[in-house]
């Protein structure tokens, strides 16, 4: 089983590209229980609309039982929303509310990945899953490092501790929000040594074996290095879809 982490940005008609092999792995979950449709749950923040769109574009994917929680922006989830799931997809939306609902589950969260329950991050949703999670923010030190308009309703870039699935930081709507220019900005002030920034329309897949992308857009591998002569510099390459 995965860990599929999403830009943002994808519509209806790129719903099984993007999210098929997530509801194929809830799938084989459900299976291997007895159970004929696998349960998906989805946890949403705020805007109901944008949760019910997102959980309309899973059951697209693939032939599950989508199960939409919504809670206010400031509202914890409680952990029942993770009972007999074969699936758990977290949607998008302002990074820092995200992390703050998903408090309770944190340690929940962890243990049912490690045990192979599939896990889908779709734009804050992917954000938060990170060991070190960057949670918005749009300059540093004062200077703007990407438009204020992605700055998630903080000034300074900000990283908090995340839901610890994969051990790089995140940041999402990479070319199309020019948020790539940010996780360089944080790699080149020391506050990450490796990230990575991935575009719309685009998904990246942590399994076994080699990482996979699927979409139309990159996924961009930021990492803080040194030369030989002791200078530090950032390297930036392309994961291509």
């Amino acid at each position: 089983m995965s860990i599929h982490l999403v830009g943002g940005g994808v519509d209806g008609s790129q719903a099984s590209e993007i999210y098929g092999r997530f509801v194929a792995e809830t799938a084989a979950r459900a299976a291997g229980v007895g159970r004929p449709r696998p349960r998906i749950a989805v946890l949403s923040v705020g805007d109901t609309a944008s949760g019910q769109s997102f959980a309309a574009d899973l059951r697209r994917a693939g032939d599950a039982d989508v199960v939409l929680t919504t809670v206010d922006e400031g509202a914890t989830f409680e952990t029942v929303v993770l009972s007999d799931v074969d699936g758990l997809a977290i949607a998008g939306g302002a990074t820092p509310q995200y992390l703050h609902a998903v408090e309770p589950l944190v340690d929940q969260i962890r243990l049912l990945v490690s045990d192979a329950l599939p896990y889908l991050g779709y734009s804050a949703g992917a954000m938060i899953a990170a060991d070190r999670a960057l949670v918005g923010g749009w300059r540093i030190g004062g200077v703007p490092v990407c438009p204020e308009g992605w700055n998630e309703g903080l000034d300074e870039v900000t990283l908090a501790e995340g839901l610890g699935l994969v051990d790089l930081t995140i940041d999402v709507h990479a070319v199309q929000a020019g948020t790539l220019a940010r996780l360089i900005a944080a790699a080149e002030a020391g506050f990450v040594t490796a990230g990575l920034a991935i575009d719309e329309d685009t998904a990246l897949i942590v399994g076994e074996g080699a990482l996979e992308v699927r979409g139309t857009g990159s996924v961009w591998r930021v990492i803080a290095a040194e030369d030989t002569d002791g200078d530090q510099f950032v390297s930036v390459a392309t994961i291509g879809a």
